[in-house]
């Protein structure tokens, strides 16, 4: 058996698997501390079960999307942008927010080194730049250093090189590389690394904490977390990648949905208590997103899944003729502010018990919404979401369109912009059912320059890489397959060149308890 646990801003949901049965369920209020949420969540679920027979905790968290936001738990990173004579006109951080550039800030350093797109040296590492940087580190002691060079996920000899030498020489301080935290382009990859970077102790502090949150309750599995891609990794990969787990939230949802329904091809759309996201099912999981992705204001190229945010949630707040709906929402004091709860909020939660979509058992049918204004917060409900859907269709493609999400029972109607609704049991908790369902997954990007190597057998080596990544994951070797080969061509290069990324996913394989 399996838990799943999903831990939002809003609720904590778990479930408890069997195969692909949910053996319990439960949906909580998350906590101000968040781990004594986890807690109560995993004892309701685990009541009259035995904590051996538990085969494995897997968790989706926001703790680390929440820390960039909010500007909490951040550590001083130091960046070391390897990439002279180029790269002198934008400094790294140059175009974060303040706040967050200030509560990450190390030092940021430009050195000669890194290649051009065909492995061409672009300059050689100068030796009297390496000896005044490690001195310089070593007086101001950055929680850690992050190396960028230039074009290094295709080229890394370099930048694993200069990495090996700074270890060496400040000890106690992270120095971490950044091609293996985002693909081709420098600026974007290097801000990626440094968020990543800026979580590692704090990272580290919430592994223990979810090690010993299970350890109280007597699991004796092992403790995994979903990631960006609707994939899982370890607790000890969380340690060096928290940042790979900043969309979880989103992903367990797409997932949960196609674990629900059995549509590989699909429209999910996860309605919460502030937001709704609406996401894209492809081949069974989230479709990855090609753009740059903002987080917390600074630009960065994670892997992320193409999910649109709009307003809209169980406790969005109603204009007073339904003119309106969100994005204000009164998000966790639902039960203490909205109309049916004997509050004096209207919500969208209060139109939906109006119009008889949903029923809560200890709210009130007294304060009814009058009908004039619930079809009109209907019809703009129904609007906004078709609009989006519309935009989300790959290729304009008539797609079904699954509701989850403990706000799923809020939206009216059968069909959304032309494409049929589908409403499955259990949709309340589907993001914790994708965390428990999930899979391990590995990943590679190339160049592909005509006159060198063919299409086929750089996406053979390329498949080969991103085996073993998933291999190092914990997939079971038998189980790996292809679920996705992206290729962009690069414009404006001497060459025809394009860029091609490879995704492989696979079952966990069995491992024994954790290390007590």
């Amino acid at each position: 058996m399996r838990i799943g646990l999903d831990v939002g801003g809003t609720h904590t949901d778990a479930v408890l698997m069997d195969g692909s049965g949910v053996i319990a369920r439960v949906k909580a209020t998350t906590t101000e501390d968040v781990a004594s949420g986890i807690e109560a969540a995993l004892a309701s679920v685990l009541d009259r079960q035995s904590p051996a027979a538990i085969d494995l905790l897997t968790i989706g968290t926001t703790q680390f999307t929440n820390a960039v936001v909010e500007r909490k738990q951040l550590s001083r990173v130091a960046a070391v942008r390897v990439c002279l004579p180029a790269g002198r006109g934008l400094m790294p951080r140059a175009d974060w927010p303040q706040d967050l550039a200030e509560a990450t800030d190390g030092g940021s350093y430009l050195i000669h080194g890194g290649h051009l797109y065909d492995g061409r040296p672009l300059s050689e590492l100068q030796e009297r730049e390496l000896t005044e940087l490690t001195q310089t580190l070593s007086n101001t002691q950055p929680a850690a250093v992050v190396v960028s060079c230039a074009f290094s996920p295709t080229q890394p000899e370099q930048e694993d090189r200069l990495v090996a030498r700074l270890a060496d020489s400040l000890p106690g301080i992270t120095v971490f590389p950044s091609h293996v935290m985002g693909g081709l382009g420098l600026i974007e990859r290097e801000n990626a690394s440094i968020l990543n970077a800026s979580l590692l102790d704090f990272a580290d502090r919430v592994a223990n904490a979810l090690v010993e949150s299970s350890k109280k309750l007597g699991l004796q599995c092992p403790v995994y977390v979903s990631q960006n891609d609707g994939t899982l990794i370890d607790l000890e990969r969380v340690r060096q990648f928290p940042a790979l787990t900043f969309a979880s939230g989103p992903t367990n949802s797409i997932r949960g949905a196609w674990a629900l329904t059995g549509l590989a091809d699909a429209i999910v759309i996860d309605v919460g208590g502030t937001t709704s996201d609406i996401g894209v099912l492809k081949n069974g999981f989230p479709r990855q997103s090609n753009l740059v992705i903002d987080v917390g204001g600074a630009r960065t190229n994670f892997r992320m899944p193409d999910v649109i945010a709009i307003g809209l949630g169980g406790g969005s707040l109603i204009g007073p003729h339904g003119e309106s709906c969100g994005p204000q929402s009164v998000a966790r004091e639902l039960r203490q502010k909205a109309l049916c709860f004997g509050g004096s909020a209207m919500t969208l939660t209060d139109v939906a018990v109006s119009q008889g979509r949903l029923s809560i058992s200890d709210a009130s049918r007294s304060k009814l919404v009058e009908a004039k204004v619930c079809e009109a917060v209907d019809s703009l409900i129904v609007e906004r979401l078709a609009a989006t859907v519309d935009l989300m269709k790959p290729g304009g493609a008539v797609l079904p369109v699954i509701l989850v999400g403990g706000g799923a029972p809020l939206i009216p109607g059968n069909t959304l912009a032309g494409c049929p609704i589908v409403r499955p049991d259990n949709a309340d908790v589907a993001n914790a059912i994708g965390a428990s369902i999930a899979q391990v997954s590995g990943e590679a990007e190339g160049m592909r320059v005509a006159g060198a190597d063919s299409r086929e057998i750089v996406i053979e080596n390329l498949t080969a890489i991103a085996s073993e990544k998933a291999l190092a994951a914990g997939a079971d070797s038998a189980t790996i397959n292809i679920v996705n080969v992206e290729e962009v061509d690069i414009p404006y290069m001497a060459t025809d060149t394009s860029r091609i990324r490879v995704s492989v996913v696979g079952d966990l394989a069995s491992r024994g308890v954790l290390d007590s």
